[in-house]
């Protein structure tokens, strides 16, 4: 099911629901969202949630988001579901009564990579509940490799494609690799071994860009990251390394060592450019890769 899908089902639940990332940045801000609080997603994604804006209280008044009583920021630290009755502020200056539901968002090893608040109205506790374990269907996360799926992609990129709107300058690019040859070793080795290189490669790729990016496997054998900087140059840096270090791997299995190499295509995130037109760009710089030869990174 395509993200539009996705997208559609969240904007169209009672309750509010946004996704923060692991420093409380929010990159997901649905439909409900904006209608309980009146702040568009054009608002709030990008920002962070102590900005000032949702400045959630308690019922004695005292407020929440710039201290160690925000209950998000506890749950990002502790990794604790937690339900609670605050007052939000709406962007015309009232207060409104929430119920608030935080749930953290994990990886394959269990740590923290996020969390997602979903709130609605205070007298609707069990329709609250009900709507968030709706919403736990929607994994964001790839069972076999511990990485952010496809559905967490499109929604980082789309938060990054938002932002980069309203600072009015790229800052980010987008690396799309493939396993090459990647039927030959599930047709010789089956595909257990299939999935263990998968992971194998994800790791590389994961710890290849860790210090400028993160990255996602977009399905199959393919994996897409963003990597955060306004030079090509530095995109093209990262993209070899991922493909460098691929190169260098090898899972052992008796005897046998096996090796695979990654294609790479790179492309830096312009202002014309929606989530689909970067990573069909991404696409083809793959395909042309791939194309000729193989283990080869092109960029644009």
């Amino acid at each position: 099911m395509s993200l539009s899908f996705y997208k559609t089902m969240l904007d169209h639940l009672y309750d509010g629901v946004y996704f923060v990332d692991k420093v409380r940045k929010i990159i997901y801000w649905n439909a409900s969202a904006e209608s309980l609080t009146g702040y568009s997603s054009n608002d709030m994604v990008g920002s962070y949630c102590y900005n000032n804006r949702l400045n959630h209280a308690n019922s004695e008044g005292a407020l929440l988001c710039q201290g160690e009583a925000c209950p998000l920021a506890k749950t990002l630290k502790d990794g604790v579901l937690r339900e609670e009755e605050l007052y939000l502020q709406h962007k015309n200056g009232h207060r409104i009564p929430v119920v608030v539901r935080i749930s953290p968002v994990l990886n394959a090893k269990n740590e923290i990579i996020g969390a997602v608040e979903v709130f609605g109205d205070n007298s609707s506790k069990s329709y609250l509940l009900e709507q968030l374990a709706k919403f736990k269907e929607l994994s964001l996360i790839d069972s076999l490799t511990g990485l952010g799926n496809k559905r967490y992609v499109e929604i980082e990129l789309l938060a990054k494609i938002n932002e980069m709107n309203n600072l009015g300058r790229p800052f980010f690019g987008v690396l799309f690799a493939d396993i090459d040859h990647f039927k030959r070793i599930n047709d010789q080795y089956g595909h257990d071994v299939g999935d263990k290189i998968i992971k194998m490669v994800a790791k590389t790729i994961q710890n290849s860009v860790a210090n400028e990016g993160n990255a996602f496997r977009w399905g199959g054998e393919e994996f897409l990251a963003i990597i955060n900087t306004s030079l090509k140059e530095e995109l093209v840096k990262v993209a070899e390394r991922v493909r460098a270090l691929t190169e260098q791997s090898v899972f052992r299995m008796g005897l046998d060592e096996i090796r695979v190499t990654v294609s790479v295509g790179a492309t830096m995130a312009e202002l014309k450019d929606t989530d689909e037109l970067l990573v069909k760009r991404a696409d083809k710089l793959l395909y042309l890769s791939k194309s000729t030869g193989r283990n080869k990174v092109m960029v644009s």
